[in-house]
């Protein structure tokens, strides 16, 4: 009875894109294909774009979410804008906080905040930026609640409130994201929402989803657990194009691709429609690294045709 209530349910899908400089192009090319994949995936029906953030990787442009979004905002008009994530550990709550407070004064209710651990480049890269990276991530917790208190205007430093202006009336809502158990217990035990990558994570999915559910503490910030996850997708009209295309992508481990979405739109709205069933989750983040810019957006276009489709069938 769950699996065809669930069946029936939207299926909400998101863009994580990691702005990829590809061979020939150059920096501000690229972000003006992040522009036009935002455009684009609104106009077909994406509910959110979110973006990372990587330091000093020669094939990407993603450095900066909290400036890009800003742009994303700017030429598009209803989908949520989110950072895929803001790696906390680099900064002060106090400056993210401002970030995203006036991120949201600017697009009211399309702010999302995803912060995540990791350190986004090498260790020369995230030594200049922040110095010993490793003492910062020991002081996540601290930090996260410095982050949460100035979010919901309840700081204060040395007894005295301090408040990361602009207050807009629809703060950001918050998400943690990961790869690992660390991240899912953070995400419980602080009331956020979760997001498991599976696109870049040996882990079980299905695990690491019960791990948030079952520790989730209710709060006046999130009441319920809610998820996301985020999946490797490659989609073309024949199995051997996309396979083709799927080929043409670097992964630190190959074994990681077992997990990936690769084949037609049908095949891949089917195994969305699975996924959702199989992990009780009614929203995805599609992680599309294809090198070729125009091959991208045709496989965003083809996914949520196919799942439109699917849903208007129902």
């Amino acid at each position: 009875m769950q699996s065809q209530s669930l069946s029936t349910k939207r299926l909400n899908l998101g863009v994580l894109d990691m702005v990829p400089l590809l061979p020939g192009n150059r920096p501000e090319q690229a972000v003006q294909r992040a522009g036009e994949l935002a455009r684009q995936a609104e106009a077909w029906g994406y509910t959110r774009y979110w973006t990372s953030e990587h330091h000093d990787m020669k094939g990407l442009a993603s450095s900066s979410p909290e400036v890009l979004l800003s742009h994303i905002g700017a030429v598009t008009k209803t989908i949520k804008l989110g950072a895929g994530a803001i790696l906390l550990p680099h900064y002060s709550p106090v400056k993210v906080a401002e970030w995203f407070h006036l991120l949201a004064a600017l697009y009211p209710g399309r702010v999302e905040l995803g912060l995540g651990r990791a350190p986004g480049g090498g260790p020369h890269a995230s030594m200049a930026l922040s110095g010993n990276f490793l003492q910062h991530v020991t002081e996540l917790p601290q930090a996260m609640e410095a982050l949460l208190a100035l979010l919901e205007g309840t700081y204060e430093y040395e007894q005295v409130p301090v408040f990361a202006r602009p207050m807009p009336e629809q703060p950001p809502a918050v998400w943690m994201l990961g790869t690992n158990r660390k991240s899912a217990e953070y995400a419980a035990q602080y009331s956020t929402g979760y997001v498991f990558g599976q696109f870049m994570s040996e882990q079980q999915t299905e695990e690491m989803l019960s791990i948030y559910r079952s520790s989730f503490q209710p709060s006046n910030r999130m009441d319920k657990p809610r998820t996301m996850v985020a999946v490797g997708a490659v989609c073309a009209l024949t199995n051997e194009l996309a396979q083709q295309w799927a080929g043409q992508i670097s992964l630190g481990d190959p074994a990681m691709r077992a997990s990936w979405l690769v084949g037609t739109p049908s095949d891949i709205a089917e195994r969305l429609r699975g996924l959702q069933i199989k992990y009780d989750n009614d929203e995805f983040l599609l992680v599309t690294p294809i090198p070729d810019y125009e091959q991208r957006l045709h496989s965003y276009r083809l996914i949520a045709e196919a799942v439109n489709s699917n849903l208007d069938s129902k």
